[in-house]
């Protein structure tokens, strides 16, 4: 039987104003002065750093702001791998799961997310070790198993992070909601999923930069669903 909850993942309580449209032209400058100097070889923190003293960011807009940014090189080689949504049929898929899944938590729940410059979608939370299903879990991964089904892709491959706390109840949940909606999915708990989705030979659903640039194809899944099948999303793109 399915277990509820009342837990939701939502806004931190200072985020409606930190994240106002009257930063965004701030985050914008930001974001763009991060890019120049990580486009040039200096080193992330510290690049970080100088931008988030220059602009006064607070620790959660710094991460943002390190969320969005990229090198111009990695955002040239991102792209020239990433396979369009409509060109997915009878391919098989493999699931960054914590990453896609607390995405859309969040966007459900209506926290911030942000929009990168290689075009996915980051969140500024994480599971710290530990994940705990919330009311919107259960939609998220519906919207994805029902989407993934009108795209007709082939099979569909979940990899969730072994070491994190509830991940095996996690998986167990992902069994359950796949028997009861017919979705044709394998799930697998591993040690570090990043590096088998690094090597995989199948499209990958990330949004995890370091995986994109050695990932042979990937699809802005994340994406595509916050674009098209949310409504009221928190966006921050600049």
């Amino acid at each position: 039987m399915t277990k509820t909850t009342t837990r939701n993942r939502g806004q931190h309580p200072n985020d409606t104003k930190i994240f106002a449209p009257k930063w965004y032209p701030i985050f914008k400058e930001a974001v763009d002065d991060l890019c120049y100097l990580l486009s040039r070889g200096y080193g992330g923190n510290s690049s970080v750093e100088i931008v988030g003293n220059r602009y006064k960011l607070n620790k959660r807009q710094r991460m943002a702001v390190s969320r969005i940014a990229a090198r111009e090189e990695e955002v040239l080689h991102r792209k020239s791998k990433e396979i369009s949504i409509g060109n997915l049929v009878g391919k098989t898929v493999e699931i960054d799961g914590f990453n896609l899944l607390i995405l859309l938590e969040n966007a459900l729940s209506g926290a911030y997310v942000f929009k990168c410059r290689d075009g996915t979608y980051w969140d500024i939370s994480s599971v710290h070790g530990s994940y705990k299903r919330v009311t919107k879990t259960e939609l998220a991964i519906e919207m994805v198993g029902d989407i993934l089904q009108k795209l007709q892709v082939g099979k569909v491959k979940w990899l969730l992070d072994s070491p994190v706390s509830n991940s095996g109840k996690l998986l167990a949940f992902l069994a359950e909601l796949s028997e009861r909606k017919s979705y044709d999915w394998d799930m697998e708990l591993v040690f570090d999923p990043d590096k088998v989705l690094a090597v995989s030979e199948f499209v990958v659903v990330t949004s995890d930069g370091e995986i994109l640039d050695s990932a042979k194809a990937w699809v802005n899944l994340g994406g595509y669903l916050v674009d098209n099948y949310l409504e009221s999303v928190s966006v921050v793109d600049v």
